[in-house]
């Protein structure tokens, strides 16, 4: 092992001293090298014992912790959890310390008792053929009217509240091909304009829209949006309260959005970063490789694409 900075006594200095004390007094060694005579007759006692080969350092680590927990102690710790009991009476029944308890609850993954509660499967689908079905969500964007504090880096930016607008999103279970539009609001207006649009350009690359599915949103609900998709001959689902995984091709796609275009570049107005949505939209459906989709692009799934 390595001897500290501060070490008076290398290993080679150990041996210096062990061949002059054969030929000198102890104490005259010791004051020589600088060390007490308890060190000296310390590093001899080891040289008798072993050789030259015992000078060296030893680990400082003990050769047993006394509360080291057992693997029977492990058992009855997960058994008493299991009994939903807490780690204080875990550790007053066993007679145990307190922190090892909670540190052998970390390791056996039961720190919370929610974790012993057994979780459904995750079920995850994907449709057949494009257009099979569409999923449609929206996210609020607050806009943009000049460079923010964060980006300036001086707290002197004056704030401002130009407002919000909405990226309205649609993405096709199968290919994962995607179409986006930046609109004012999310009213059920804006939301059947964008239907509009999103229908015509997934026909535009040989997909028919068979079916939406929407979260529960007061645009979505409207009783306009089903006549539209009524009148396009689409059917329309929406998810179950208080389950956005059911929506979660859109969910994710937002995020990708956000993290890729929206807060990627330093925008100093709205309309730069929605103009550069239409470009942002086509490198994701015909050049961003997709982990779901063999690490090809959406657009290697699309029939017209």
């Amino acid at each position: 092992m390595n001897s500290h900075k501060n070490a008076k006594l290398t290993a080679r200095g150990r041996e210096e001293m062990i061949r002059r004390m054969s030929e000198k007094p102890a104490a005259a060694v010791a004051a020589g090298f600088g060390v007490s005579l308890r060190t000296a007759r310390k590093w001899m006692s080891r040289y008798r014992q072993g050789g030259f080969e015992n000078l060296a350092d030893r680990s400082s680590r003990p050769k047993r912790c006394r509360g080291t927990l057992t693997e029977q102690d492990f058992g009855s710790i997960l058994a008493l959890r299991k009994e939903r009991l807490t780690g204080d009476e875990i550790a007053l029944r066993l007679g145990l310390c307190r922190s090892s308890v909670f540190r052998a609850l970390r390791k056996l993954g039961c720190s919370r008792i929610s974790s012993l509660e057994e979780k459904a499967p995750i079920q995850r689908y994907q449709w057949e053929k494009p257009g099979q079905m569409l999923h449609l969500d929206i996210k609020r964007l607050g806009k943009i009217d000049g460079v923010g504090h964060k980006k300036a880096g001086t707290r002197q930016v004056r704030r401002r509240h130009p407002g919000w607008e909405y990226l309205h999103v649609c993405v096709d279970d199968a290919s994962r091909a995607a179409y986006t539009a930046v609109l004012p609001d999310e009213t059920a207006e804006s939301a059947i304009e964008f239907l509009w649009f999103a229908v015509a350009w997934y026909s535009a690359h040989g997909i028919k829209v068979e079916r939406v599915l929407t979260d529960n949103g007061a645009c979505y609900k409207s009783q306009k949006f089903r006549d539209a998709c009524r009148e396009f001959g689409i059917k329309y689902k929406r998810t179950r309260p208080y389950r956005p995984q059911t929506n979660g091709k859109a969910e994710r796609f937002i995020r990708t959005a956000l993290k890729e275009w929206a807060y990627a570049h330093t925008y100093t107005h709205s309309e730069k970063r929605t103009a550069n949505l239409p470009v942002w939209t086509h490198r994701y459906n015909f050049v961003r490789p997709h982990t779901a989709l063999g690490r090809k692009p959406p657009a290697s799934r699309l029939s017209g694409g």
